[in-house]
């Protein structure tokens, strides 16, 4: 067996090879984004935030998967130091959401003909709500965890801090990110999603092929291959009510919006979610076979200190270039949609500015990434805990019950809802039920209440 680190330096291990490759393929981003965005006339407002509503299922499919995964350093931390149980919270929950969201809400979606989710609430229940709607989307799509993740990667390539890395990475994604709208973002994403994709299935192949499957048995403890792992099975089923959020995920909304028919909505979402299966099992036994073979590094960085020892120069360069996509092809997306709720959605119409609110939700998402000391886990509960605390349930409970939820309704439940997330997060009233439960009690319980009044009074 060859001997492996804990820590190396990343720029000593890769050879000339591996920088011309890694170059290679973000010429050949740059160059699918100017392709992409090639137009004969001016692109309208419809062009820039939903391309025109003519998203055909490859681009679907290629833009959806490479969104939700920017946190890849969060998953394989997750994975590294708890095993199986980063498959059950960060995959199969959330499959399932999937499923949920292809079966019953894409058609409702293109029916509605809104731009965005809150212009949807505005429609189902009114402007109050809608926006309430879009402060809880400006908080749920600012990429907080995408810039640490970005940190985390030119730390690893740097002598940088991972203040300033996260600084230098969310400039350089700044200065491309506000050109060419939604199509540009759409057409980076497919070369970032056929390199994210092929790297974490060559550190797979890599690893059973170099250690066999035995190296997991024989050198994890039996807490890795359990479905809670050391967690408790409150904690573990808080994560599949996160999960639940993204039926009132931004991006999705957007990616459905943009899709030229139901029917590539719908394709689109199952096709993605076998994708993902994919590629969170590769990620999940990768990192394990980083802890199996480094019990000692750093949880943050070992998926990458692994896998950049274990694969043959060229594939090095191929790999770094998979881990920068998939971090970059998430940020780029999630400061796009920031910048379109702010101009959109919350500012009034004379004070618009496509460009100007993406810099500003950057900056604004740096300086609270810089609150959670690199710690991604923690930004994807607490925001997932707000967004489905607030907004899901009713929600859903306005497409099972159209116009039964009244504006000021749906406003007073979400905030209460909200309120009781974070007095809970605050008080830390009971370690085996987190916050979310608290949240979403309190917005069940008042959803409840206000039907009951209503079926009383008609």
């Amino acid at each position: 067996m060859p001997s492996y680190k804990n820590d190396i330096s990343v720029l000593e291990v890769l050879s000339t090879l591996d920088w011309f490759i890694f170059f290679l393929v973000l010429l050949l981003t740059v160059i699918c984004v100017i392709w992409g965005h090639r137009k004969k006339s001016l692109p309208t407002f419809l062009d820039n935030l939903l391309m025109s509503r003519q998203l055909t299922l490859p681009l679907f499919i290629a833009t959806l998967v490479s969104t939700w995964y920017g946190g890849i350093f969060g998953v394989t931390q997750i994975a590294f130091e708890n095993g199986v149980y980063n498959f059950i919270t960060q995959g199969i929950f959330w499959y399932l959401t999937y499923i949920i969201f292809a079966l019953f809400l894409v058609k409702r979606l293109h029916r509605s003909q809104a731009l965005t989710l809150p212009e949807l609430i505005n429609k189902m229940f009114g402007p109050k709500s809608a926006r309430l709607g879009s402060i809880l989307t400006l908080t749920n799509v600012l990429p907080i965890a995408y810039i640490i993740s970005l940190g985390l990667f030119i730390q690893s390539l740097s002598n940088f801090n991972l203040e300033a890395s996260m600084f230098l990475g969310l400039c350089i994604v700044l200065s491309y990110s506000s050109w060419g709208g939604f199509r540009s973002v759409v057409y980076s994403d497919i070369v970032q999603f056929i390199v994210m994709c092929l790297s974490v299935i060559f550190v797979i192949f890599f690893s059973v092929s170099s250690f066999g499957l035995d190296h997991l048995f024989s050198n994890l403890p039996n807490h890795y291959f359990s479905l809670t792992g050391k967690h408790s099975i409150g904690e573990t089923l808080s994560w599949g009510l996160i999960a639940l959020a993204t039926l009132i995920d931004p991006n999705f909304y957007q990616r459905c919006f943009a899709a030229k028919d139901i029917q590539t909505a719908k394709k689109g979402i199952f096709l993605s979610t076998l994708i993902w299966i994919i590629f969170d099992l590769c990620t999940t036994f990768g990192a394990m076979y980083a802890k199996a073979t480094l019990p000692e590094a750093e949880s943050g960085g070992a998926y990458l200190i692994y896998s950049l020892q274990l694969l043959p120069s060229g594939l090095r360069g191929f790999f770094v270039a998979g881990i920068l996509a998939t971090i970059l092809s998430t940020l780029d997306s999630y400061l796009f949609l920031a910048g379109t709720t702010i101009s959109y959605d919350i500012l009034p119409k004379k004070l618009k500015s496509l460009t100007l609110s993406i810099i500003t939700s950057g900056f604004v998402a740096y300086f609270i990434a810089l609150s959670f000391d690199g710690n991604i886990k923690s930004v994807w509960k607490l925001l997932g805990s707000l967004s489905a605390s607030g907004m899901l349930l009713p929600i859903l409970f306005g497409y099972t019950f159209p116009n039964r939820l009244k504006d000021h309704q749906f406003f007073a439940i979400a905030i209460a809802g909200i309120t009781a997330t974070i007095f809970w997060k605050i008080l830390s009233l009971n370690t085996y039920f987190d916050e979310i439960y608290f949240g979403m009690a309190t917005t069940f319980i008042l959803l409840s209440l206000t039907e009951i009044k209503t079926r009383l009074v008609s």
